[in-house]
């Protein structure tokens, strides 16, 4: 069943940051549609409903359409924020608590199983020989899923199979997303796992950066203080973190933080070329994922064709068996933590969300210098306290002036 729901375009071109910050997953696929939808939690989960990075319960959480929240009014979104009168506070706080512990488990497993394949040697002695087969394995398992999403509820009612979007279109955001899936595994080769894991949290400032001078859009004095004050945390930890012997001299340092660069670029460019396309054809998210992953499947595939890394990878499975179980795990949990992404947002909004996933950074943070042995001086601490203190506070904001807005704190 596909949801096909009319773009609005802003009014006030000074639009917030965090309406036009888009997550994407390690799928591909932007959560939010469009910035009205950032700013009214109207995203919808991908399995779910219409998103498509991988989401929750598929489909019997459809959404009211943006157009039915629109018209309601204040009191009406604060009751839906509330939940259904049938739903006992009992059964909202279990739901939650799944969302919570699914989103744990997916991508604390999936943080570090990323970095046991990157930097940890196989039985063979050897390591694992390409970050570029671990995005085509994720790409392939999630192509399946999406194209079941999209096509399975068609195909049960009868309905004709929709084609919305040309696939070229979804090119472009196919092709910067694959290369910073590639990008995130590849300097964890230079850089620890809570580097990587703290200098995502920049991800705000390439926006910024491609909203006010490629778009000219403007935004509030509070969003630029806290990129600033991001930037500086990171630096702070970036800088000051105790040197792991098994990274190399400072070279091969600068050469991990140029990758995550590289990444965060690339990941803006992503979320902002799916909004092109979903304003374009109004694809709903499992159309966009069943696009975006079937180009990357081609993009990865060649590559590895050309470069000569299938074939070896296939060898090196052959003598490390364990290695095809980490592959397997990388790519299921990516799924599974994109499904209840989207179901957390539907059903709980994009704050409680939030606050899940900044947990779950610090978690994983911990969780990977208790496993991998890594030290963090005391200023990498303070960084780090600097920047999830100040994407707590972020939140917070965000959450007051939804409320003030009377959209009942989601």
């Amino acid at each position: 069943m596909s949801v096909n729901r009319k773009h609005r375009t802003p009014s006030n071109s000074s639009m917030k940051v965090e309406d036009e910050l888009k997550a994407t997953d390690s799928t591909g696929v932007s959560i939010y549609r469009s910035s009205d939808e950032a700013k009214d939690s109207k995203m919808q989960p991908f399995d779910i409903e219409q998103n498509g990075e991988d989401e929750g319960e598929t489909s019997a959480f459809l959404n009211e359409t943006s157009d039915k929240r629109a018209a309601a009014p204040p009191a009406a979104i604060a009751a839906a924020a509330a939940g259904s009168p049938e739903e006992s506070f009992q059964a909202r706080s279990i739901k939650l608590a799944l969302c919570f512990v699914g989103l744990q488990v997916s991508y604390i497993t999936w943080g570090v199983l990323q970095e046991k394949v990157m930097t940890r040697a196989y039985s063979s002695g050897d390591m694992f020989p390409s970050a570029t087969f671990l995005v085509f394995g994720n790409r392939a398992i999630a192509i399946w899923v999406a194209l079941a999403l999209v096509y399975y509820p068609q195909l049960r009612h009868g309905a004709r199979l929709e084609k919305k979007a040309p696939l070229v279109w979804y090119a472009p955001c196919s092709l910067s997303n694959v290369l910073s899936s590639w990008a995130q595994y590849q300097c964890l080769k230079y850089v620890t796992f809570p580097v990587q894991v703290v200098s995502k949290s920049c991800k705000i400032i390439p926006v910024m950066l491609v909203g006010k001078f490629v778009h000219g859009k403007s935004y509030p004095i509070a969003e630029y203080l806290e990129a600033l004050v991001i930037t500086i945390g990171v630096s702070l930890f970036t800088l000051s973190e105790k040197q792991d012997p098994g990274k190399g001299a400072a070279e091969s340092t600068t050469l991990g933080i140029m990758l995550l660069a590289f990444y965060l670029c690339c990941d803006s460019f992503t979320s902002q070329w799916q909004s092109k396309v979903y304003e374009k054809y109004s694809v709903n998210q499992f159309q966009m994922m069943a696009g975006v992953n079937t180009c990357s499947v081609f993009f990865t595939l060649a590559t590895l064709l050309k470069t000569g890394e299938f074939f070896q990878t296939l060898t090196f499975m052959a003598d490390n068996p364990e290695a095809v179980s980490h592959v397997l795990v990388l790519s299921i949990t990516s799924c599974t933590g994109q499904l209840f992404i989207f179901y957390t947002i539907k059903k709980f909004g994009p704050v409680i969300f939030t606050i899940i996933m900044t947990t779950r950074q610090m978690l994983s943070m911990v969780l990977s210098c208790f496993l991998f042995g890594h030290s963090l001086g005391l200023l990498s601490v303070v960084g780090a306290v600097v920047v999830f203190s100040t994407l707590g506070y972020q939140t917070r904001r965000q959450y007051l002036a939804k409320k003030a807005k009377g959209g009942g704190g989601r």
